[in-house]
């Protein structure tokens, strides 16, 4: 009678507004999958030999695993949150040795007939033990700097081991975690630095072809942003109107003379100009930093210097560290480069098909581009192209509403949670689904380069699936238990 009355109460607090719409997206996308690979000699969406009969069979298991995540003490997540991180850091780096090499990538491991890939998995042991950390007597990030570091050490690991097996796509879904950092207490100028070195990054690359004063006109445009972006930090960050109105008369002052230099023939190389000016900026507010103690002026020369020196190594990362394929992909979302045969060719194909289908589709299995098979990927990486050309404008808009929805809802139980370790790991989940979501359409349309991010719930695949499945079940037993100690 004690069992059944506490099956109950388990049930009677998880929240079925995000289990109805995490359900309704899971046979969404097994709909868009059939859709996807439709054909038309073997047209049964519940055939095993098909890959809509597959994805059906992964979320059987799928409802499975979330039903047996809601059974379990949710106290134990928290208290093996450690060990389950541990775990799957060991398998990260088993599997950079004994995967087998596909596609250039060493990330899944093959189990007779199956296929996972351990990154998927470490996203929800990754999410436990930053949420354990954060959990911690007394831990805060603010004026702690051993517990950042701890944080973005969390981080890291999985990131590097991930890099190791060349799966760069996986990786990069990690450093949505720094958005949970800020949210609970690290500094915005960290995710500030980030924008500026993404913003440095393509303005670089995108205009390095044309010439201004001796220098690509991509590093001198980040040169002017450093130069503006130092008075700004100066005048409002650091609350010094009068150094930020003499560093700019600075600026001017030189930026005047060398410009007067070179209607006379004198040339002066701009990247000399940028260096020495910039230089005695930075020693300038150092010496005044000193003499009032602001530490605030510290920082701002600190990104100043490590700005400048991040552009330096924009060229050699490119040229040197990526390889070619993701250089192409790169050139080609920035628009630099036109490979319509090559590497921009799904993205041309992609948009083509989502441009057909127009505000209401050509409507269920009725795509020419996609059941053509002119779309390269499409029931995985590019699911999204099927939607956009089947459903248009309106059935890609409720798609995008349902994802909007889940993310709220999953933000919304994040706030009511009364324990850190809970409301980290909601977020943990808000992040990664944001993350995927924004970059997974964003390589569909083109604004993003093609890095290998599958859509969640939607694309083919066990190991995406299982992995948003243990996520979300986990954060709903977790957000089960927050009104009492419900055990099983």
């Amino acid at each position: 009678m004690e069992l059944r009355s506490t099956n109950q109460s388990i049930f009677r607090y998880i929240d079925w507004t995000t289990v109805i719409i995490y359900a309704i997206l899971v046979l969404a996308g097994v709909v868009s999958i059939y859709a996807a690979s439709y054909d038309f000699d073997h047209a049964n969406i519940f055939s095993f030999d098909e890959f809509s009969g597959k994805q059906i069979r992964w979320i059987g298991l799928s409802f499975i695993i979330g039903l047996i995540l809601l059974l379990i003490d949710s106290r134990m997540y928290e208290t093996y949150a450690y060990p389950i991180y541990t775990g799957l850091l060991l398998l990260l780096i088993v599997t950079i040795f004994i995967a087998p090499d596909i596609k250039g990538s060493r990330s899944w491991l093959v189990i007779g007939p199956m296929s996972l890939q351990p990154a998927e998995f470490a996203k929800f042991a990754t999410a436990l033990a930053l949420a354990k950390l954060f959990s911690s007597y007394n831990f805060t990030l603010k004026g702690k700097p051993s517990n950042l570091f701890k944080s973005i050490l969390i981080i890291i690991i999985p990131i590097c081991l991930i890099l190791a097996q060349k799966e760069t796509g996986s990786a990069l879904v990690y450093l949505s975690l720094f958005f949970v950092l800020y949210r609970e207490g690290m500094s915005g100028l960290i995710l500030f630095a980030a924008l500026c070195a993404i913003t440095f990054f393509v303005i670089a690359v995108k205009f390095s072809e044309t010439i201004i004063l001796g220098m690509p006109s991509g590093e001198f445009a980040v040169f002017i942003m450093i130069m503006v972006i130092m008075i700004g930090m100066i005048a409002i960050y650091a609350k010094q109107p009068d150094l930020a109105k003499n560093i700019f008369l600075w600026y001017a002052g030189t930026g005047i003379i060398v410009l007067i230099l070179s209607l006379c023939s004198i040339k002066i190389p701009a990247i000399a100009y940028f260096i020495i000016v910039i230089s005695i900026a930075c020693i300038y507010s150092l010496l005044v930093s000193l003499r009032s103690q602001i530490n605030k002026i510290i920082i701002t020369v600190i990104f100043a210097c490590a700005s400048i020196g991040f552009l330096f190594s924009v060229n050699y990362v490119f040229q040197e560290v990526l390889q070619e394929h993701q250089q192409n992909r790169i050139l080609v979302a920035l628009g630099i480069k036109e490979d319509l045969r090559g590497a921009g060719y799904n993205v041309n194909q992609s948009k083509i098909a989502i441009g057909s289908g127009g505000f209401i589709g050509k409507g269920f299995l009725n795509g020419t581009q996609t059941k053509l098979k002119y779309v390269p990927e499409q029931h995985t990486d590019f699911i999204f192209c099927t939607i956009g050309e089947e459903h248009g404008f309106i059935g890609s808009a409720i798609i995008l509403f349902l994802f909007l929805a889940l993310i709220l809802r999953i933000i919304s139980i994040a706030e009511r949670q009364p324990s850190a370790f809970g409301r980290v790991y909601a977020y943990c989940v808000a992040s990664y689904l944001i993350f995927h979501l924004v970059i997974n359409i964003g390589m569909v349309i083109g604004l993003c380069p093609v890095i290998g991010i599958p859509l969640p719930f939607f694309s083919y695949g066990g190991s995406s699936l299982w992995g948003f499945t243990i996520l979300i079940f986990i954060l709903l037993r977790i957000d089960a238990g927050r009104r009492g100690h419900i055990t099983f």
